[in-house]
């Protein structure tokens, strides 16, 4: 018996809320003698949904037969298996959400061959007739065939199905952005099949999830800006099918132009110039709309947001300078029942200088459950401080987190800010962290309070883009006009790591990993 898993097991499950538990049970049982059976008494109506085309365009992964996901491409030759699955269960999902619908590139003679092949094998999909592939391929099918203005008996039955599928198989065991989009998903069926049922779920969902996932300060809980981009998006696709249809006299607009409102200022805020997003916790490229692309879509939508608000409940903090972006990370890990998408990195930073990117996040190249989900989820993998090989936070089994760190103390000044959290508490020890940062270089402080003996490490990774580091004594010149000078240091080592740049595809960079005993000061001279 592992009892080292039976401890992560046990401090994982605390966490979780007693619905989440109880809707794991139900559906367990539930599914395994009495399993839902999909109702296809779908009568039809005359309505159609108008879906203007000006919406967010996703990028050409369908082409003839060829697909290509998360930088992976496979051709169907004779047929499409939309249960496929050697790539991975993320690129099964990816094939069966028909984003392809709404690429650049697409005749509508082609996306409804695909829809009609699709149907045809309703009967054998698997993982297509899950609760969250059911949520987005039900908004693209909507946007596709209002857009182009389709009506068929056969594909309205088969999609109607699907949503009363989904109904009986909500995510209430996992919450988080998975039942969001149930909600998202629900509510575009509910104005393309006028149904009462539908859009009385969906607004339950939407108003309670959003109010609760949209912190104060516009974040999305989960604090990966992917994600934030993700769900912005699909609100503001709700706000442009309400607009251009009158079916429930717009009741929800002004709900879901609220979220919009601070959804848009807290991206506003974090996205740096070059118009890169920071790569924290579950990040990616190339998987969300980017921020240029959301900003335009809201403006068209009359989406008007303040660009001068304050990070605060988020935890992340952006220092602004005329020549460097400072993006640091002071907040806990969110939220407690759902941290599926969280990191090992309490006080990580990403830097910025001259509108390029110098420090960085590792990134998230792959949602397996592997050996490499787990290093870019621990603590090495990011830019702060680690004791020997224990972790601020324990991520485990892809997508489960049981002890975590805390902030328990923060100070904010002009221009600085100062925190500790207690990730280590386990050792008897506490890790404190300061930033200061003037107009020419930043200074970081590091301090371990308590006894103890054992090493200390933080961590320092290099765009790919920096080839030339030069390691001395107490000091590194990075590109011959950048000087990184660590006070306090016993070693200074330089390692390569793998930089994601998107899932399943990353490069080699440059890392340094500075060993200390009880404090140390590095000093940044850009």
């Amino acid at each position: 018996m592992d009892f080292g898993k039976i401890k992560l097991l046990i401090q994982t499950l605390k966490y979780l809320r007693f619905k989440q538990i109880y809707y794991r049970v139900y559906y367990f049982f539930r599914n395994k003698f009495f399993p839902a059976k999909v109702k296809r008494e779908y009568q039809g109506n005359e309505s159609q949904v108008v879906w203007k085309n000006f919406e967010v365009k996703h990028k050409n992964s369908s082409i003839d037969n060829i697909f290509t996901f998360l930088n992976l491409s496979h051709s169907f030759e004779d047929k499409i298996d939309w249960n496929y699955s050697k790539n991975g269960k993320l690129w099964t999902y990816n094939l069966n959400y028909f984003d392809f619908l709404n690429q650049e590139e697409i005749s509508v003679e082609k996306g409804f061959f695909l829809i009609e092949n699709y149907i045809e094998n309703d009967d054998s999909l698997i993982d297509g007739k899950e609760p969250y592939p059911i949520s987005l391929r039900g908004i693209n099918w909507v946007k596709f065939l209002s857009k182009n203005q389709i009506k068929n008996s056969k594909v309205d039955e088969v999609l109607y199905a699907h949503y009363q599928l989904l109904l009986s198989n909500l995510e209430y065991h996992l919450l988080g952005n998975h039942l969001l989009e149930n909600g998202f998903g629900l509510l575009f069926g509910a104005y393309y099949f006028q149904d009462e049922k539908l859009y009385k779920t969906a607004k339950k969902i939407l108003k309670a999830e959003l109010e609760e996932q949209i912190l104060n300060d516009g974040a999305h809980f989960e604090l990966s800006p992917m994600y934030h981009q993700i769900l912005l998006h699909r609100v503001l696709d709700c706000i442009s099918l309400i607009q251009q249809n009158s079916w429930k006299n717009q009741e929800m607009l002004s709900f879901l132009t609220q979220k919009g409102l601070v959804m848009l200022s807290w991206l506003e805020q974090i996205t740096y110039k070059s118009g890169n997003i920071p790569m924290v916790n579950d990040c990616a490229y190339d998987i969300a709309p980017s921020s240029k692309k959301l900003f335009k879509y809201a403006q068209e939508l009359r989406v008007n947001w303040n660009k001068n608000s304050e990070l605060s409940d988020s935890g992340y903090r952006k220092v602004k300078k005329d020549n460097y972006e400072l993006f640091i990370d002071v907040g806990n890990v969110r939220p407690s029942y759902q941290p599926g998408h969280a990191h090992s990195d309490t006080f990580n930073f990403e830097l910025y200088y001259n509108n390029k990117p110098l420090i960085v996040d590792v990134g998230t190249s792959t949602y397996e459950k592997n050996e490499l989900r787990q290093l870019e989820r621990s603590t090495q993998s990011h830019n702060t401080v680690q004791i020997e090989k224990y972790e601020q936070t324990e991520v485990w089994g892809g997508f489960r987190v049981a002890r975590r760190a805390k902030i328990i103390d923060i100070v904010e000044k002009d221009n600085s800010i100062k925190a500790k959290h207690d990730g280590y508490k386990k050792l008897g020890l506490l890790h404190q962290r300061e930033f200061v940062c003037d107009s020419q270089k930043i200074t970081i402080k590091d301090e371990v309070i308590g006894s103890t003996s054992r090493k200390k490490y933080a961590y320092f990774h290099f765009h790919p883009s920096i080839k030339n580091v030069i390691v001395n004594k107490d000091f590194i010149e990075v590109n011959s006009n950048i000087k990184i000078t660590f006070e306090g240091n016993l070693d200074i080592k330089l390692s390569e790591y793998n930089y994601a740049v998107g899932f399943n595809k990353t490069e080699q960079a440059i890392k340094i990993n500075v060993l200390f005993d009880k404090s140390l000061q590095t000093q940044i001279d850009l």
